[in-house]
């Protein structure tokens, strides 16, 4: 049986690598919601339908966990999606609290980049309430990186103009850690990286995900400890050019691009 990862597009991709690196004797399956691609700029509501559709695809594909690979899905319908099936489902959020510890160390603040709607959840805001006592946490939505993402823009002008105009006016030294709170953001960490002071630590919750996934998979002797590895890409559209598009994008991550730092003249003043 496989281990399903859901996302609208692209982004669950930088979850699905970390889990192929984790777990070599597993089986994959990556299902993008390409008929409703991005999620972040769709209301509550329709998103959630679009979760339990595709849910209910995924399911079908003989499935023994699912991973929701995006902030978004996770904060709208991850309770619903447990009460309907039976199976192991792991969701994400921004990765806001082990972010704010390693701050508060340094005397920093922390910087959560996310989609508008991730923020304005309900969920969010009571992490930021429950965690956030000093108000060092600052959010601001990235959303149009998640199309630039999709297109697999990696313009550098386009980007440096992009980048500019949402922390105009922000000290970036003042920050120690930064929260990549949508899994379409990690693809442009080299670049995020390259234009913040390189004391910045860059965070997601990949590996937390990961992690998780792995002791609840223990915990119902789940885990597969032999076995040929497989992925097998999926999209609600049925596109081939999608599929290549997103096996091109695991191999990007496979190849490590996104984290090298890009030879740019992207420098902060």
């Amino acid at each position: 049986m496989k281990i399903g990862f859901f996302d609208s597009g692209l982004g669950g991709i930088s979850v699905l690598h970390e889990a192929v690196k984790h777990f070599p004797n597993e089986s994959f399956l990556y299902y993008a919601d390409t008929l409703h691609v991005p999620y972040g700029s769709k209301t509550k509501e329709e998103v959630k339908s679009y979760v339990l559709q595709a849910a209910e695809e995924i399911i079908k594909q003989d499935v023994k966990a699912l991973v929701v690979a995006c902030n978004t899905a996770t904060s709208i319908a991850i309770e619903t999606l447990r009460a309907t099936y039976n199976i192991p489902i792991i969701g994400m959020e921004p990765a806001a609290k082990p972010a704010l510890e390693i701050s508060r160390s340094l005397n920093k603040r922390v910087l959560v980049f996310a989609t508008s709607l991730t923020l304005k959840q309900a969920k969010y805001k009571h992490l930021l309430e429950t965690i956030d006592d000093q108000s060092l946490i600052d959010s601001i939505p990235l959303q149009e990186l998640v199309q630039y993402c999709e297109h697999l823009n990696f313009d550098q002008d386009t980007l440096k103009a992009y980048f500019q105009s949402k922390v105009q006016g922000l000290d970036l030294h003042q920050y120690g850690t930064v929260v990549l709170g949508c899994t379409h953001f990690p693809f442009y960490k080299g670049l995020l990286r390259d234009m913040f002071p390189p004391s910045v630590q860059f965070i997601d919750g990949s590996i937390g995900t990961v992690k998780r996934l792995e002791y609840v998979l223990k915990e119902r002797n789940m885990l597969n400890t032999a076995g040929e590895q497989s992925v097998t890409f999926t999209s609600s559209s049925g596109a081939k050019e999608y599929e290549q598009k997103m096996k091109k994008a695991f191999h990007f991550l496979e190849e490590g691009k996104h984290e090298k730092v890009q030879k740019t003249d992207l420098v902060w003043d």
